[in-house]
């Protein structure tokens, strides 16, 4: 999978949009070379497995303008960068715990021109912001990360979702969920894309 194909899934992107896609990878690969962010296997599928799997986001919600969105563990950028990059009027703070994971993102986002996403290397649960909308991507197991980020949810609805946790993660969950006293929804993203790696890739939703 390369750019193009990743494209053919969102038809109205503009073409800044679009060449933004593109540099994803060169930008990406030039840091993998001095950090290990993504192994050497799975840069292979970058397109799919990173810039895919994080827009699989957009397919359940598009943000409205002014919507201000916590990408909590965000490691190099991931969902946070491609989000930013689809919807230019919404606000995202991308924040994580390790400093040159932080420093990745930030160069990336400033490469690609993107004035909507901003920075903080500080752990999620430590902040003092509220947001309509936390997104992540298997940071941990989704009772954990809620007891991180829920109270940093406010109820000021300005989406046709109701304001909450938007969570990329695959495999079982039944088991961490089990405990887990929230109205949960499931978005199977082999619903949107095709491939086997998105056969058990889900979105969890958790409305505040």
């Amino acid at each position: 999978m390369n750019f193009t194909d990743v494209i053919a899934h969102f038809p109205s992107l503009s073409p800044m949009q679009q060449q933004q896609i593109e540099r994803l990878m060169p930008l990406y690969a030039e840091w993998n070379e001095k950090i290990n962010l993504i192994s050497r296997k799975d840069f292979s599928n970058f397109y799919e497995r990173h810039v895919l799997h994080s827009l699989g986001i957009a397919k359940i919600i598009s943000f409205a303008a002014d919507t201000k969105v916590l990408d909590a563990g965000t490691g190099g950028g991931f969902p946070g960068i491609p989000l930013a990059i689809l919807f230019p009027q919404t606000q995202f703070l991308l924040v994580d715990s390790i400093g040159k994971k932080i420093k990745v993102a930030e160069d990336v986002a400033k490469q690609l021109g993107l004035k909507n996403v901003f920075f903080r290397h500080q752990r999620a649960e430590t902040l003092t912001e509220s947001f309509d909308f936390v997104v992540g991507r298997a940071v941990t197991e989704i009772p954990a990360f809620w007891h991180w980020i829920g109270h940093l949810i406010h109820k000021n609805q300005q989406n046709d979702l109701k304001n909450g946790l938007l969570y990329l993660k695959g495999g079982d969950m039944s088991e961490e969920l089990s405990q887990f006293k929230r109205h949960i929804r499931f978005y199977d993203l082999k619903e949107y894309f095709t491939g086997d790696f998105f056969d058990t890739k889900k979105v969890v939703y958790v409305p505040v």
